[in-house]
């Protein structure tokens, strides 16, 4: 199927306010969530009740200068928080917020988004080994070994979802569940892949790789002005399409009563979100062997478990 220039230029242009539109939502959000969780208010002074807080932020870093370590590998340092942020605007096409909303429908859209997942850690490790600093290699080193952590026993959840569903289109997965959400057949699933996005995305109590107590700042220690601010941007962009998974493997995308699809979707999707911020402000962080043991001795055997189990089930 051709696609005209102008329409993928306003895929362009749409997946752009929906990546910059999420951040400053989730920024703000994840202030408040910390804020009361703390009995503290959060940001109030800019705007009503601070909205205005994240976009203030925004102008400041835009005025600050963009500085390059002397010692640091700056074709490496720059091209880490680009690897990092454009494969969210790929990993955004397949993604159906409603019957109608979806930039292009794939028939392999889960094996990209899965795919492109991936880059974030590039970024990380690029970071990390470009900035010639202890803390940021460690950081970076750190990200490489969480993902051979938690990365097989996400990949077999995907693969027991598409089992069940019997397709890799994202459409034809939420579709599959008209009758009833995969979460009511597969509830450990969907923890174990909560538990394995909340690694994916570098969220306490799994945030190894910028432990600010341990590696003051981690991988991103050396970037400064919209440096800083993209890693940042990548992390919520790449939160917001975990969630969006999720509320399509497990519960059913835009499907429900009442309400029109897209707004099912955001309500599903944020309300992860929110989970997701509220096991950062109530969890202590792990210890870099604590997460490794998780992994590969209690998410791995549980995920391979379940998907023989369902493999099982449905061949009888």
């Amino acid at each position: 199927m051709s696609i005209s220039p102008v329409t993928i230029v306003c895929y362009l242009l749409g997946i752009s306010a929906v990546v910059g539109l999420n951040a400053v939502i989730l920024v703000w959000l994840e202030r408040k969530v910390a804020g009361h969780m703390h009995f503290r208010y959060g940001p109030m002074e800019v705007g009503p009740h601070g909205l205005l807080q994240t976009l203030a932020d925004g102008i400041k870093l835009l005025g600050k200068q963009f500085l390059v370590p002397d010692a640091a590998d700056r074709p490496l340092f720059l091209l880490a928080p680009v690897v990092s942020l454009v494969p969210i605007f790929v990993a955004m096409v397949p993604l159906p917020l409603g019957e109608t909303l979806q930039a292009w429908e794939l028939n392999i859209g889960l094996l990209l988004v899965v795919a492109l997942g991936l880059l974030n850690t590039l970024g990380i490790l690029l970071a990390g080994w470009g900035s010639n600093n202890k803390y940021a290699l460690l950081g970076g080193s750190r990200a490489v070994a969480q993902i051979l952590a938690y990365k097989i026993p996400l990949l077999l959840c995907i693969l027991t979802i598409i089992m069940m569903a019997g397709s890799y289109s994202l459409r034809q997965i939420a579709l599959a569940q008209k009758d009833g959400w995969y979460i009511l057949y597969q509830p450990l699933l969907f923890i174990i892949y909560i538990v394995t996005i909340t690694l994916e995305t570098n969220r306490s109590p799994f945030d190894f790789s910028e432990a600010e107590s341990e590696l003051v700042a981690g991988f991103h220690i050396e970037y400064s002005a919209m440096g800083f601010s993209l890693f940042f941007l990548a992390e919520y962009s790449y939160m917001f399409i975990a969630a969006a998974l999720a509320s399509i493997l497990f519960l059913g995308g835009w499907q429900g009563p009442f309400l029109p699809g897209p707004v099912w979707s955001l309500l599903k999707l944020y309300g992860i979100i929110f989970l997701l911020m509220w096991f950062r402000w109530t969890f202590p962080r792990l210890r870099i062997d604590q997460m490794l043991h998780l992994g590969w001795k209690i998410l791995l055997p549980l995920a391979l478990v379940n998907f023989l189990v369902t493999a099982g089930v449905l061949a009888l």
